[in-house]
């Protein structure tokens, strides 16, 4: 498979203008697809991984309401984030009033141009009324339509628990932290899309 022409500006090796060489990450994806389309009896896969983005900015959307339970998400998300290489003044955080409202944040967020993907940070929990089911479905709804609308990944990182010990234990005890998990999510995402567009997809 012929790796595509670029310009010598796009691959920096500043060659002549017909130059055919592209970056390292470009390389190895063309020539891993190349083998793989090659043998028929290999399947073609595209997978993201953990490795540390380079260059990569990341919005924190959270809700303050059952701040409590937040805050611990929020610094699980920032520890994930920093353990991938992502330092702390790559990241921004943002707190909007409850759940409810993290859809509309997240979308203008991931349409800015300024972050690589969106991580959406919440707690709500069951109480006597029809309540959370609302919330919960604006929640989802709302980010996976920001996620959608904007072609950039948006990680939902809400916890939906019917008790308040549930959400304590997904928020760095017992069950781990889902905004440290909702952070790995976020690295992978990048790489994999970055990897989709160095194979032209």
């Amino acid at each position: 498979m012929r790796l595509p022409r670029v310009s010598p500006a796009t691959c920096g090796c500043h060659q002549s203008d017909a130059c055919v060489h592209a970056c390292v990450a470009r390389r190895a994806v063309w020539a891993k697809l190349g083998a793989t389309m090659s043998d028929p009896n290999v399947l073609r896969s595209i997978e993201g991984d953990f490795s540390a983005p380079k260059d990569a900015a990341i919005a924190i959307v959270a809700a303050r309401f059952n701040d409590f339970i937040v805050e611990k998400l929020i610094a699980g998300a920032v520890d994930g984030l920093g353990r991938h290489g992502i330092p702390k003044s790559a990241m921004t955080l943002v707190r909007t009033p409850g759940a409810f409202e993290l859809g509309l944040i997240a979308q203008r967020l991931a349409n800015s141009g300024q972050f690589a993907a969106v991580i959406a940070l919440g707690a709500v929990i069951r109480g006597s009324t029809p309540h959370f089911d609302y919330v919960c479905n604006a929640a989802g709804s709302g980010c996976s339509s920001a996620m959608m609308d904007s072609g950039l990944p948006v990680i939902f990182g809400v916890l939906t628990t019917d008790t308040v010990e549930q959400a304590v234990e997904r928020a760095g005890t017992k069950a781990g932290n889902k905004g440290f998990d909702a952070a790995l999510a976020a690295v992978e995402m990048i790489n994999l899309s970055r990897a989709l567009s160095a194979a032209g997809l």
